[in-house]
């Protein structure tokens, strides 16, 4: 028999799985992790899986993932919003230099027509 060895962790931080002889649920203390006790309702020793660090941290990841997330987003619409008044800017000093070269050019045909 080859049992699935999986296994969670609750709020208190105890581990739950199942026996490997008779896949009744077991709760040990995750302090016992990679012991052998007994199994309460066949009495046959079952190995207590180790917790894994991935399992363990990954509310903790998956939480710190959210925040980064988020604090991402900000500042793309930080900058997003100062690209947007940046191109305004531009868009008004490049309308100014064009008046400025129409009336260049007026003036200059202006002081053609004077000399």
């Amino acid at each position: 028999m080859n049992p699935v060895r999986s296994q969670t962790r609750n709020e208190a931080g105890d581990l739950l799985f199942k026996c490997q002889h008779c896949a009744s649920s077991l709760v040990v203390n995750a302090a016992a992790a990679g012991m052998t006790l007994n199994c309460q309702r066949c009495g046959k020793p079952t190995l207590v899986p180790m917790v894994s660090a991935s399992a363990a941290s990954a509310p903790q990841e998956l939480t710190d993932l959210q925040r980064k997330l988020k604090e991402n987003e900000s500042q793309r619409t930080e900058i997003t919003g100062y690209i947007n008044q940046l191109s305004i800017q531009l868009h008004r000093w490049k309308l100014r230099l064009q008046t400025l070269n129409e009336r260049k050019t007026e003036l200059e045909e202006e002081l053609r027509k004077t000399t």
